[in-house]
């Protein structure tokens, strides 16, 4: 999803956007490995590390105290994983409707027509079919990959070098910078994957690897299709594809994508609401979703339906795929990335951490508050820039 937005991104923010493609890589890493870091104590006698939290909410319950923590990060955690429903739901009505044009349905119709392909998420139970959903998913990115990359070599001789700017656009950058955030905003999913690795030992380079290639290959990629396209690159870059045929084959590749993405974060968002709701007593107000036997109780089902139709309402509302990712980023991309897992370093390890570690975690937390306010003001008036010339 977010390597068709990056060349638009590329078009605003010039090489200062290709730079903190790689900048973001580096210290998403590092925010990654300090986060997982807290995790664990370290014995007195021993000095032995030892995994005492399980979870980001684990983590800041430590710091700021279990109701409030909990509320806090689980809201930033639900916030960023809907609206990244909804952006695969605004990326999908936008591409069907620059593919099949000899139909009077707008924009927002088709979106509604995506959603009806996502429904059966709702009856979704454990991550097997998730899983296969996400296997799909990859072999799409590959095809989109090789397609894509191949067509901007293809046009190398005309390629718009001259077209990528050094200056900063203040008015633009900001929404570029919000969109690289956003693409590297894994942090809600560290902890268990950590605690689920064979050899934990292997989590750091892991992260260096992961990160390494992820950095190289966005900076890569938003650089080499914003020259193919120069000036003229569109929030999604298959919009710039020279034929319809041509375009539509990449934006059918691409829905089928986005589709087949849409059950990993809607699943991971029904699991934080039944984890803060639905448990039964004594330890929520409300019952279980589950059966004895396994089963999806009847009433979660049309809750689960909810959850998909507010999604697909706000896109419909929203309709500006680059921007809204752009603001997201801004608003909690920079909290669960950037500023908690610094914050929550510096409390829970003060006095073990040397003077450049405590140096490197407050430049972090300042520059990721500085981004994600002029982030957030910039994307916004953008978004009702955009509204208004509509």
């Amino acid at each position: 999803m977010f390597l068709v937005a990056l060349p638009y991104a590329v078009m605003h923010g010039g090489y200062w956007t290709v730079l903190s493609l790689v900048l973001a890589a580096i210290i998403t890493c590092y925010t990654g490995l300090i986060l997982v870091d807290c995790l664990y104590d370290t014995n007195a006698i021993t000095g032995e590390r030892v995994r005492v939290r399980e979870t980001y909410v684990s983590i800041a319950e430590e710091v700021w105290g279990k109701r409030f923590a909990s509320r806090v990060v689980h809201t930033a955690q639900f916030i960023e994983l809907i609206m990244t429903c909804i952006l695969y739901l605004v990326l999908c009505g936008d591409l069907l409707y620059n593919t099949i044009r000899h139909t009077p349905l707008r924009e927002s119709a088709w979106t509604l027509i995506a959603c009806f392909l996502v429904l059966p998420c709702a009856f979704l139970r454990n991550l097997k079919a998730v899983s296969r959903s996400s296997f799909g998913n990859a072999i799409a990115h590959v095809i989109i990959n090789v397609i894509i990359l191949g067509f901007c070599f293809a046009q190398a001789r005309h390629w718009h070098w001259k077209d990528t700017s050094l200056r900063i656009h203040i008015h633009y950058f900001p929404v570029s910078l919000g969109i690289v955030v956003f693409s590297y905003t894994s942090h809600i999913f560290l902890p268990s994957l950590e605690g689920n690795m064979v050899d934990r030992r292997y989590f750091k380079r892991m992260m260096l690897w992961t990160h390494g290639l992820a950095g190289f290959f966005k900076a890569f990629f938003g650089y080499v299709a914003y020259l193919t396209f120069g000036l003229s690159t569109q929030e999604v870059i298959s919009d710039n594809l020279p034929t319809h045929s041509f375009r539509s084959i990449v934006n059918l590749v691409l829905v089928a994508k986005a589709l087949l993405s849409f059950p990993l974060p809607y699943f991971a968002a029904v699991e934080l609401l039944e984890r803060a709701f639905f448990q039964g007593r004594p330890t929520t107000v409300l019952p279980s979703c589950y059966s004895h036997d396994g089963m999806l109780t009847v009433w979660s089902i049309p809750l689960r339906l909810l959850l998909i139709c507010v999604s697909v309402l706000l896109a419909v509302f929203i309709p500006h795929f680059a921007i809204l990712m752009g603001l997201i980023g801004s608003v909690t991309g920079t909290m669960l990335s950037f500023i908690w897992p610094c914050w929550f370093h510096l409390r829970l390890k003060w006095h073990e951490l040397k003077l450049w570690n405590k140096v490197i975690d407050i430049l972090i937390m300042l520059a990721g508050a500085g981004c994600g306010c002029i982030g957030i003001i910039y994307s916004f008036e953008a978004l009702v820039k955009t509204y208004v010339e509509s």
